[in-house]
């Protein structure tokens, strides 16, 4: 997983606070550190984090796809700026080149800490499995910092990044759930692999707008391997709207200042069952009538059709007349060798064929052929030519 900026998921900025740290390029020889003590083995998240990341589907982050603006205040109320974050869909180019659907998580905040402008800019890629495919990360004071930072991918399995926790987090509030004993894996303050974990706080009643709310609390903790732990705490409302964010120990936080469309799930109502009724249409005027306006209709045009093509009226009778010569026991059959030459889809009739040609739709069993033109000549009689009697019937 490639990751350009400050560290997917690295820490989280104070309201107001916009200073980055950038990592050095390198120690000189006497600077250099004598030799560490065995490392511990790197965190790894448990199963619970895991399964709920597994738990997540498309069709329910697409519920959570909508734009947010909190100002940022300081501890007297006073603004010193405002946060942005959006969340929609996107598509990324995977290793072969194809574009894949994703989530894109776009975050942006603007503010002054001692009169001196500074910001900082997020853009994510995730999966539906909230996994960082990449990440993109800007601040400044002054100047721009960017890093880039390469982290082997096995190692990543439930890690959450700055772009996935601000998607994770509405699917909390969405839920009104936080996974119980579940631990991520994030990156600290200086950029290490450390543990993350969320608490359910409960709910609050909060006035936005002269409107009341119940927003639900998670408090999220970054436990750092060698520093002390980082603590911030989120007012989500019902469908994932981020109320008011406050981070431990900074002297101001972040709020909405005018209260959203909350959104909510729509129900699926179950398909109407209509009882099916017999239906009278003869002893109903209306339907009556329609129905001897269709067949006179109907009339008309057959009866049209067949004087525009008197060529079908030729070919029906000339069935006709040889379907009661013959007055064969397989009607559909006999049908069906009858007009079969007439058929687009017939191949056409070789120039040398036999004189008793296989038929696709009878079998050529020799006895049924015989028995066959026996009973013909018996119902036709002696003398009696079938071709000559046709042609004298035929008008």
């Amino acid at each position: 997983m490639e990751t350009a900026g400050n560290r997917p998921g690295g820490r989280q900025q104070a309201a107001g606070s916009m200073s980055s740290k950038v990592q050095s390029k390198g120690l000189k020889a006497k600077d250099q550190p004598a030799p560490a003590p065995e490392s511990l083995p790197p965190p790894e998240a448990n199963a619970e984090a895991i399964h709920f990341l597994d738990s997540l589907s498309q069709e329910e982050l697409q519920m959570l796809f909508f734009s947010e603006t909190l100002a940022m205040v300081s501890k007297t109320g006073e603004p010193q700026g405002e946060l942005t974050i959006e969340v929609q869909s996107g598509k990324h180019e995977d290793n072969t080149g194809t574009m894949l659907p994703c989530a894109l998580v776009h975050a942006f905040s603007r503010g002054f800490v001692d009169k001196m402008l500074c910001g900082n800019s997020l853009l994510g890629y995730l999966t539906w499995n909230l996994e960082t495919v990449e990440q993109h990360s800007q601040e400044f004071v002054k100047e721009v910092r960017n890093e880039v930072t390469f982290f082997p991918w096995h190692s990543t399995a439930g890690f959450i990044s700055q772009a996935a926790n601000l998607l994770l987090l509405r699917v909390m509030a969405w839920r009104q759930m936080v996974p119980s004993n579940a631990r991520f894996l994030a990156l600290d303050m200086e950029g290490k692999f450390c543990y993350s974990t969320y608490k359910a706080l409960g709910s609050q009643t909060i006035q936005v707008d002269r409107q009341q709310a119940d927003a639900f609390i998670v408090e999220q903790t970054v436990h750092s391997v060698e520093g002390i732990p980082f603590s911030c705490q989120f007012y989500l409302l019902s469908d994932g709207h981020l109320a008011k964010r406050v981070q431990v120990g900074s002297p101001g936080c972040c709020i909405i200042t005018k209260m959203p469309v909350l959104r909510e799930e729509d129900e699926i109502e179950p398909r109407p069952v209509f009882e099916k009724k017999p239906l009278a249409w003869e002893e109903d005027i209306e339907l009556h009538s329609r129905f001897l306006e269709r067949k006179e209709e109907l009339r008309l045009s057959h009866t049209r059709y067949l004087q525009q093509h008197p060529d079908g009226e030729a070919i029906v009778s000339d069935f006709l007349l040889f379907l009661l010569l013959r007055q064969p026991e397989d009607v559909v059959t006999f049908a069906a060798e009858f007009f079969g030459p007439f058929s687009l889809r017939r191949p056409p009739t070789p120039s040398l064929r036999s004189s008793a040609p296989q038929s696709p739709f009878r079998s050529l069993d020799p006895r049924t052929k015989r028995e066959t033109h026996q009973a013909r000549a018996l119902r036709l009689g002696p003398g009696r030519d079938p071709e000559a009697l046709l042609s004298l019937l035929r008008f």
